[in-house]
């Protein structure tokens, strides 16, 4: 009996999912070039997780405070501006994603040439603490621009069997990017002295890396199909469909694929205009009651993620393990880095055999009320150690270190995933580009807002507080998760406009003869 249920569960992961449709596929269709087409935009999510990972440790370095000063309103501001410009970069992109001359590939040179400057002149900064504010700022608005562009673009090329898996790239991208900016700081505290600028310019500078290979590399990959149909250009999308398939133009598979592009736009294009305006997007967004609903599940799904806690335990982590006995700014870091590590294994082990076997809302429950009993622990032995130390036994000091990295878990299956998750699959086509920034400048808004408020609140609220404070709100996002989140594991994009649309049309569901002619005969006119 446990054989036949072990065996049954292997069947339900997403993982054995991926394997099975993968194999029934033609093989020319995870080729090399769609291999590196999610690879150059999956490494858009580098610069945030590097951000998180590694500005609120070179903060802590001896070198930074000996150039900058120790200033505690400095270090929020240092660690925080990047937020604040980055909402502000994800707002701006709208302009360059579905733009004519702008577009996927565009858009992504643009937010990381941006970012590679900002850096370097974080890096020549030499104690200047209105250049070091400069390159925060300007390198933000990379950020957030990436932030948008790299799952929008994957999800628009993805192979539909495989899309969840491939977007995951972008999250795990993200996770590797902040571990390798914790233990680059970690080298840096070890190997270089504090008496030269090096000590913080190196994890500055080295952050670049690979977002130069991306840009590089941006040369050799294709445009989004879906991205040069929306702009009426219907050869150049079939042509970069096939290249990104590796199928001729008269297979069945690539046949049926534009088809459905067309369909999709052609019935998208019944709101008002076909023509693909920014104006015409924000009306469709907004007062189409489905598409409303949509946006606001997307946004309130960024809202809860940064009340819960996870991305203020992210940026200040150095900080929280002082506070819970971790002595020394480098075994701080080091801590730092493991949780990095951690966050990225949960993330990867949650995402393919947790989320869609046992579903993206059951797991999201279950991670916001992880989240909230870990804030719980940590919040009672603060106020128990703040008030006497001495009455703390170490396998209860030892138990609050452990709660950070169980946190780690709850955050990766729940809050972490959905958002980005809902961004990608909620949203029709026509309007995803929009969507995708409006809710990443609304992240990034409440991220600045949150990594801000640290500091002060952690001092406000006797520290204990705060984690009081954070499992208020998971507790509320529990209880929002439990009446309002609705379960999309599974199903095809039609399906998932039917849990917005109290009716809706299939394109799979006989069509009638004259839209069978219109869809036939739109040709050029998309």
């Amino acid at each position: 009996m446990a054989s036949v249920w072990r065996s049954q569960y292997w069947r339900e992961t997403s993982f054995s999912r991926y394997i099975a449709a993968i194999r029934k596929s033609p093989k020319e269709i995870y080729n090399r070039h769609l291999i590196l087409c999610v690879f150059v935009f999956a490494c858009c999510g580098q610069p945030k997780g590097w951000d998180e990972g590694s500005a609120a440790s070179i903060v802590e370095l001896d070198g930074f405070d000996r150039a900058f000063g120790s200033s505690t309103g400095t270090h929020a501001n240092i660690v925080s501006f990047v937020n604040l410009s980055a909402g502000v970069g994800a707002f701006l992109s709208l302009f360059v994603h579905d733009h004519r001359w702008g577009g996927r590939i565009n858009s992504l040179r643009l937010s990381l040439i941006i970012f590679i400057s900002g850096c370097l002149a974080s890096t020549f900064s030499y104690g200047n603490l209105g250049a070091l504010y400069f390159g925060r700022l300007w390198a933000g608005l990379g950020v957030g621009a990436a932030s948008v562009v790299g799952p929008t673009y994957i999800v628009e090329i993805a192979p539909s069997e495989t899309r969840g898996l491939m977007t995951l790239c972008f999250n795990l991208w993200m996770l590797l990017g902040q571990m390798l900016g914790v233990f680059t700081v970690y080298a840096c505290s070890i190997h270089v002295s504090s008496s030269s600028n090096l000590q913080y310019q190196i994890p500055f500078f080295v952050q670049t890396f690979v977002p130069l290979i991306s840009l590089v590399l941006s040369f050799f990959v294709s445009e989004s199909p879906r991205y040069l149909c929306l702009q009426g250009k219907l050869e150049a999308g079939i042509n970069a469909l096939c290249k990104i398939r590796g199928l001729p133009s008269d297979d069945l598979l690539i046949q049926k694929e534009i088809l459905e592009i067309k369909s999709q736009i052609w019935r998208e294009s019944k709101f008002g205009s076909e023509q693909v305006s920014l104006s015409n997007q924000f009306r469709e967004l907004f007062l189409v009651k489905s598409n409303f609903r949509r946006i606001c599940l997307s946004l309130m799904a960024y809202f809860l993620a940064q009340f819960s806690g996870a991305n203020a335990i992210t940026n200040y982590l150095p900080s929280i393990f002082g506070l819970i006995g971790v002595t020394g700014s480098r075994q701080q870091i080091y801590s730092t880095g493991l949780y990095a590590f951690t966050k990225l294994m949960c993330t990867l082990i949650g995402s393919l055999f947790f989320l869609d076997a046992l579903g993206r809302r059951p797991s999201y429950l279950t991670g916001v009320l992880i989240q909230m009993v870990c804030h719980l622990y940590l919040g009672i032995y603060l106020q128990r150690y703040s008030s006497n130390p001495l009455t703390i036994s170490t396998g209860a000091s030892r138990a609050a270190i452990g709660a950070i990295f169980i946190h780690a878990f709850g955050w990766s299956i729940g809050l972490y995933c959905l958002p980005y998750l809902f961004g990608s699959e909620l949203f029709p086509v026509r309007i995803r580009a929009l969507a995708a920034s409006l809710s990443q400048t609304f992240h990034w808004l409440f991220y600045f807002a949150i990594t801000k408020a640290t500091p002060g609140m952690f001092d406000g609220m006797d520290d204990w507080g705060a984690f009081i404070f954070f499992a208020t709100w998971c507790a509320i996002a529990w209880l929002y998760g439990y009446f309002m989140v609705p379960e999309t594991s599974g199903k095809s994009l039609e399906s998932i406009d039917n849990l917005f649309c109290k009716t809706s049309v299939r394109p799979s569901e006989v069509q009638t003869t004259e839209e069978h002619v219109e869809l036939k005969n739109m040709g050029h006119e998309i």
